[in-house]
């Protein structure tokens, strides 16, 4: 039986960008929060800092049962590769065992019947969860604003989009995180069957670049690439080690948004203020708190 006053929250990637942080917005708040690694030695030393880290492997379900153990409530955020469905497939069996009374999913901002690879794993993922019993909230993140810090970051003063005009919504990966620790904080009992729609505000690539240009004070402009171009990149990132069928999943993901047939992708659907009482970040803001990081790389030659 859960303890209400003080439940046991498993976060899962708790090394990753959002993890990370879900694991810093819990704390001081109600729960006993519980990480994982997959190096021994990693386990070792936070627990030897006085934090409850358990072994877990998500290629090896041998190690799920101690993590487990006692929890209560589990995030649960895989990595971007095939490899996520037999993870979560494996650790949602697991819970069940274990007693996991709540399950909090990351999933994807998708129609029920999207054919993109990557987006219809993660519905999968959503659909088994709810078939085991178990309590869940799935979060639907649109497009993450890091993308645009990341792989997107603009270089030689212009900003590359490859699906030409067409609008994406975005969400702050903090504002992410912030859903994921209230939903872990208050419980099934507030949140166990919702859904919960995550695209603050939908703009294009010469959108983005102006914004880009109002914050740094840069000229940026905008390169509206297509799917031909896209492949190559996506080629760089097989030959750096992605996971092929990812990879693959993304060629499909830009042939679509530029068919039209993932529109959906450009909606604005914003629960935030629902769960945390307070309006979501703005492009505008996020890009404003990482005008020296887009300045000094717009700077940069390709």
């Amino acid at each position: 039986m859960e303890n209400n006053s003080n439940p046991t929250v498993l976060v899962l990637g708790a090394s990753g960008t959002i993890g990370k942080q879900v694991v810093k917005d819990l704390k001081d708040k109600d729960v006993n929060v519980r990480i994982t690694s997959r190096k021994q030695e990693e386990v070792d030393k936070l627990r030897s800092e006085g934090q409850d880290c358990r072994f877990l492997d998500l290629d090896d379900p041998t190690t799920f049962a101690l993590a487990l153990a006692g929890v209560d409530r589990v995030f649960l955020l895989t990595g971007y590769t095939v490899g996520m469905l037999t993870q979560s497939k494996t650790l949602v069996d697991a819970a069940k065992k274990a007693g996991v009374r709540h399950i909090v999913h990351v999933g994807v901002f998708a129609e029920w019947d999207t054919t993109d690879a990557h987006f219809a794993w993660h519905q999968m993922i959503e659909k088994y969860i709810e078939a085991s019993g178990i309590a869940w909230t799935h979060l639907h993140p649109n497009m993450f604003m890091e993308a645009l810090t990341g792989a997107y970051i603009p270089k030689n003063l212009t900003y590359t989009t490859y699906w030409k005009d067409r609008r994406v919504g975005y969400i702050a990966g903090g504002d992410i995180a912030a859903v994921a620790a209230q939903v872990l904080v208050d419980g099934p009992e507030r949140h166990a069957g919702k859904d919960y729609w995550l695209s603050v505000e939908s703009r294009n690539g010469q959108e983005i670049a102006q914004l880009m240009s109002k914050v740094t004070g840069l000229e940026i402009k905008c390169e509206e690439k297509g799917l031909e171009e896209f492949k190559e990149l996506i080629g760089n990132w097989i030959a750096g080690g992605a996971d092929k069928w990812y990879a693959s999943a993304n060629i499909e993901f830009v042939k679509q948004m530029l068919d039209g047939r993932m529109s959906y992708m450009s909606m604005v659907q914003n629960d935030i203020p629902y769960i945390l009482g307070r309006p979501a970040k703005t492009l505008e803001e996020f890009l404003t708190e990482n005008k020296d990081l887009l300045a000094a790389s717009a700077n940069e030659k390709k």
